[in-house]
């Protein structure tokens, strides 16, 4: 049922409170891949260095590929991750997409066929949530993939 489940991160504690679920769900379902993704903003340079091609799955050791900061420190985030769900037997993927976050998460997760999006939420009601927004209702409200939204430990209900 669950062959690609998507985990956006944003290197927060609160972000990797969705990492467990998506992991039993993997494990649960034999999930063929479990991606991992960080929306960050991008602040370019370039590069002709061999492991930037890498990194980037570019052709050729001599690719020049235009790269930032925030990217590279999103990337190494993401493989310090993904070593510990390898560790857990689950295949992972990651990639670092570009902002805006919302709208890049739904696009990353109709492009790789992802069957369920996991991602975590700050619970915030009321005037909090109108006033800094909630990546995971637009994410909700985006994509067409089901989306699971898991809730911050601690998290007070708006009644």
């Amino acid at each position: 049922m669950y062959n690609k489940i998507l985990v956006p991160l944003d290197g927060s504690k609160l972000a990797e409170c969705a990492l467990p679920h998506a992991e039993e769900l993997a494990k649960r379902f034999e999930a063929q891949e479990l991606l991992l993704v960080s929306a960050t903003e991008r602040v370019t340079r370039q590069t002709r260095a061999p492991e930037a091609g890498e990194l980037y799955h570019a052709a050729g050791p001599e690719v020049t590929v235009t790269f930032g900061k925030k990217e590279m420190q999103a990337q190494r985030y993401l493989r310090r991750v993904a070593k510990k769900v390898k560790a857990e037997g689950i295949k992972v993927r990651t990639d670092v997409l570009c902002w805006p976050p919302a709208e890049s998460i739904a696009e990353y997760a109709a492009r790789s066929e992802a069957d369920l999006i996991v991602m975590s939420s700050h619970g915030r009601s009321g005037v909090s949530r109108w006033a800094h927004g909630s990546i995971a209702s637009k994410v909700l409200q985006l994509s067409c993939v089901p989306v699971m939204v898991i809730k911050a430990p601690g998290c007070i209900p708006g009644f």
